[in-house]
């Protein structure tokens, strides 16, 4: 079996290439010319090939002769609206396109959307399935995304599934709040009872190569989460127990503060011409008082489990950070 997965140099991509290794499945991996390898050059049965999801004929050249797709490409930050969508919306309909041609070959394509798809819960319940409340232009960027591959459910066999946070080794983005921690400087905003459901990388991961194998409707959505509900302030602390210290500041940013943060922080990003996390836009994500899903239909219908809580997982992440040298 050949699976081609997009996004295998990134976070969650680089798990699933783990996992299809592992499996002892031919990967090939679309990536770009100036994305670090290394990593997926040490795992057996890989294959690289060279484009990008916004450039359709190096797509089409990775689809030729694959048996599935883990479509798990995009971006989570952004100059703009603009980039957003054409990496994330446009990307993946040339996807789709690519993958429509390799019917009837093509067994199952994933993929891999977000709860910001979705939007936030306003009262700490998991959001409903056909929720469309996005509050980001990322959000709105992945629900778009979806509707592209829901488009094409009837000629293409798909799943999509949504996780919330995702956390674990190679994560660059959680990197900063056990930075903020070991520094000593406990990371949350308001009092921090915001909730959160979250998947440990590895977990989800397992979720999207059992997604190509499950027999279930084409179009079919699933949430991912690891089955616990995290207040934001006790995520914190459980980071500040997996690495064996206390934060000196421990009371909650202030909003103003978070925004003029937040300002400067997009300003910085945009003098030099490079994208980041923290902008103005995002505080629509971090002032929502909860991020809630369920993700027990993705249990029966995938046949998967998560098997890493927060409490552990932020352990197994902190013990990596530091074998490499990250903290």
């Amino acid at each position: 079996m050949r699976v081609l997965v997009t996004g295998a140099t990134g976070f969650l991509g680089s798990h699933i290439a783990d996992e299809l290794s592992r499996a002892g499945v031919e990967v090939r991996c679309l990536v770009r010319t100036t994305s670090d390898v290394s990593h997926l050059e040490t795992l057996p049965g890989v294959e690289l090939e060279h484009g990008a999801v916004e450039d359709p004929a190096s797509v089409a050249r990775a689809m030729r002769e694959v048996d599935a797709v883990v479509h798990a490409a995009g971006v989570v930050k952004a100059l703009g609206p603009a980039e957003f969508h054409r990496v994330n919306v446009e990307g993946t309909r040339n996807v789709v396109d690519a993958a429509r041609r390799a019917v009837p070959k093509l067994r199952r394509f994933v993929h891999v959307s977000s709860l910001a798809a979705v939007g936030p819960s306003d009262d700490g319940r998991p959001v409903a399935a056909d929720a469309r409340r996005p509050v980001t232009h990322y959000g709105r960027s992945k629900a778009a995304a979806e509707d592209v591959v829901r488009a094409a459910a009837a000629e293409v066999p798909t799943t999509i599934l949504r996780p919330p946070w995702i956390y674990g080794p190679r994560d660059r983005e959680s990197l900063s709040l056990f930075v903020s921690v070991q520094r000593g400087v406990l990371p949350f905003t308001g009092h921090g009872k915001n909730t959160f459901s979250v998947i440990y990388a590895p977990d989800a991961a397992r979720a999207c190569v059992r997604a190509i194998h499950a027999e279930v409707p084409s179009g079919s959505t699933y949430f991912l989460e690891d089955g616990g509900v995290y207040g934001h302030k006790r995520m914190m602390e459980e980071i500040e127990q997996a690495l064996g210290t206390r934060a000196w500041l421990r009371a909650g940013l202030p909003m103003f503060l978070t925004r003029i943060a937040a300002t400067l922080s997009e300003l910085g990003g945009k003098l030099r011409g490079k994208p980041v996390m923290l902008t103005r836009d995002k505080l629509h994500e971090l002032t929502a008082p909860h991020w809630v899903c369920d993700g027990r239909d993705a249990r029966v219908a995938l046949g998967w489990e998560p098997s890493v809580d927060w409490t552990e997982g932020t352990r197994r992440t902190a013990a990596w950070y530091r074998e490499r040298g990250w903290l």
